[in-house]
């Protein structure tokens, strides 16, 4: 399981909340097709949403820490019966790490513009 940072969460929480979401867990419980899916999704999105349906407090508790064990994702978040995990897509870790200046994640724009440009020198002629 993936431990997150206070502010990383609070910062995941922010992002997932306009998420509707893609996965729903019923009445057959944690079943592989459905630990498959939500495999798939992470992949896909890496913040997602999953709906419990029917499930008592503690057996939701219990549901999130299997599903972040089998699938080394984190939990964000677990309002009522809604679950928001994340797990970083490894292809995505090698371009962030690229993105990142001065110790600030660039946006997708930032990152975009960044590769079109050429660097300029570092040091610059100085004025007389």
């Amino acid at each position: 399981m993936i431990e997150l940072t206070p502010e990383q969460r609070r910062a995941l929480r922010a992002a997932a909340h306009p998420l509707h979401p893609v996965v729903t867990v019923a009445g057959n419980g944690l079943s592989e097709a459905v630990l498959k899916e939500i495999d798939r999704s992470l992949r896909a999105h890496e913040l997602i949403k999953v709906k419990l349906q029917g499930m008592e407090r503690d057996d939701r508790d219990a549901l999130l820490t299997e599903i972040c064990e089998q699938l080394d994702c984190a939990p964000v978040q677990h309002i009522g019966s809604i679950l928001v995990l994340w797990r970083e897509n490894p292809a995505d870790a090698a371009k962030s790490a690229a993105a990142t200046r001065r110790g600030k994640p660039m946006t997708k724009k930032q990152a975009a513009a960044a590769q079109d440009k050429p660097r300029r020198a570092t040091a610059r002629p100085k004025r007389t």
